[in-house]
C-alpha cells in the first residue's frame, strides 16, 4: 500500500501578496481587480502585480464574482459562424477579455441578422455585457431588455441604443477600390452587392456610387446576390451575359461573392484580369486561395474584437470608450489590371 503524497506548499494568499508588496489587502484587491486607476499610483500597482507574479498568486475569481455579483462574462452576438470575419472578431475579443479575467461566450443569432433571442433564462444573471457584431440594434431587443451594457461593432452610427460603438471605415475602403480601378482606366463597372440588408453593405453601395459619380464616362450597374459562392457566380454570370458593352471591372461586396464572380468569368470563356478585373472586400483566407489572388480590402477583424471588448470594459468601469473608426487598407493582387483595349461585348 502506497503512502499518500506529502501535501504541497500552501497556496499564496492575498495577505502574502500584500505583505510582499508592502501594501494593504484592500490595495491588492483593487489592483488585481483592475479597479485601482485613480485610487492607487501606477508604481504601487506595478509593485502589487510583481509580487503576485513572483509568488504565483492567482485570485479566486469564482469567489470574487459571487461577492461582487458579477459573472465576468461577455456575450458576443454574430450573424453566423460560417464567415471567417466573425471568428477573427471573437479571437480579438477573447484575447483582451482573458487579460482582464473575463470570458467571452460566442452566440450566433439563430435568425442571422434578424432578431436575436436571449440564449439564457436571464441574460442579466449570466452576463456582464453584450457585444454585437454586424447586427442592427433593433435586432437585440431581447438582450437589451435585460438592461445590460451593449457595444455595437460594424453598425449604423446613427442608430440609438448602444453604450459604445466600434466601426470600421468601410466607406473609405470602397473609395480605395474605386480609386484603384479608375486609375487603371476602368469606366464600366458592375457592382456585385450583398443581398443582406445591413448598414455595412449599404455603406459600400453608397460609397461606390459617390466615388464614380463625379468621373465623366463612368457606368455602374448593380446586381445583388446571397452571400455564398454559388449565388455570386449565378448573379455575375447572368449580368455579364446581358447585351451591350460588357463591364470591365466587377466590384464585389466581399471575397465570397468575388470568388463566385471569378467562376462566372471563367465559365463565360473569359479571363481575370485580362478581360475583367475583380475586386473583393474583407481579405479572408479565400482571397489568396483563388487564382489569380484577389485584390481586396483588408478589414482588421481581430482589432475590431479587441476594441469591442476594451469598449465594454470601459463602460463597465465607468470610463469613456476609445473613439474613432478603425482604418482599412486596399491590398492589390493579381485580379485587377487595366481594362482590355478596344470595345468589349
Amino acid at each position: 500500500m502506497t503512502s499518500p503524497a506529502p501535501p504541497g506548499p500552501p497556496r499564496p494568499t492575498s495577505r502574502d501578496v500584500a505583505r510582499a508588496a508592502g501594501v494593504s489587502q484592500a490595495t491588492v484587491s483593487l489592483v488585481l481587480g483592475e479597479k485601482w486607476r485613480g485610487r492607487v499610483s501606477e508604481s504601487t500597482a506595478g509593485r502589487v502585480r510583481d509580487a503576485a507574479r513572483d509568488l504565483g498568486y492567482r485570485p479566486n475569481l469564482a469567489a470574487r464574482n459571487l461577492r461582487l455579483g458579477h459573472t465576468r462574462t461577455a456575450l458576443l452576438v454574430v450573424p453566423a459562424l460560417t464567415n471567417e470575419f466573425f471568428a477573427r472578431v471573437y479571437t480579438g475579443a477573447a484575447a483582451v477579455a482573458a487579460e482582464h479575467g473575463f470570458g467571452v461566450v460566442l452566440y450566433p443569432s439563430p435568425d442571422g441578422t434578424g432578431p436575436a433571442r436571449d440564449p439564457f433564462a436571464s441574460a442579466r444573471a449570466a452576463l456582464d455585457g453584450v457585444i454585437a457584431s454586424s447586427m442592427a440594434a433593433d435586432a437585440l431587443g431581447a438582450l437589451r431588455g435585460a438592461g445590460l451594457p451593449l457595444v455595437m461593432l460594424d453598425s449604423d452610427p446613427a442608430a440609438p441604443g448602444p453604450a459604445a460603438r466600434v466601426n470600421l471605415d468601410i466607406a473609405d475602403g470602397m473609395r480605395q477600390v474605386a480609386g484603384h480601378l479608375l486609375a487603371l482606366g476602368h469606366r464600366r463597372f458592375l457592382h456585385l452587392a450583398s443581398a443582406v440588408d445591413t448598414w455595412t453593405f449599404a455603406v459600400r453601395a453608397r460609397a461606390l456610387q459617390e466615388a464614380l459619380r463625379g468621373v465623366p464616362g463612368t457606368e455602374l450597374r448593380t446586381v445583388s446576390a446571397a452571400l455564398d459562392v454559388r449565388a455570386g457566380r449565378e448573379a455575375a454570370e447572368h449580368a455579364l451575359a446581358l447585351p451591350g458593352p460588357r463591364p470591365t471591372a466587377l466590384v464585389c461586396d466581399d471575397d465570397i461573392l468575388a470568388a463566385g464572380a471569378c467562376k462566372a468569368v471563367r465559365r463565360l470563356g473569359l479571363r481575370v484580369p485580362d478581360d475583367l478585373s475583380v475586386t473583393g472586400f474583407d481579405d479572408l483566407a479565400l482571397a489568396t486561395a483563388v487564382e489569380p489572388e484577389l485584390t481586396t480590402v483588408r478589414l482588421p477583424a481581430e482589432k475590431v474584437g479587441e476594441r469591442g471588448m476594451s469598449a465594454l470594459l470601459a463602460v463597465l468601469e465607468g470610463r469613456q470608450a476609445e473613439p474613432g473608426s478603425l482604418p482599412v487598407h486596399l491590398v492589390v493582387r493579381g485580379s485587377s489590371a487595366p481594362p482590355p483595349a478596344g470595345p468589349t461585348t
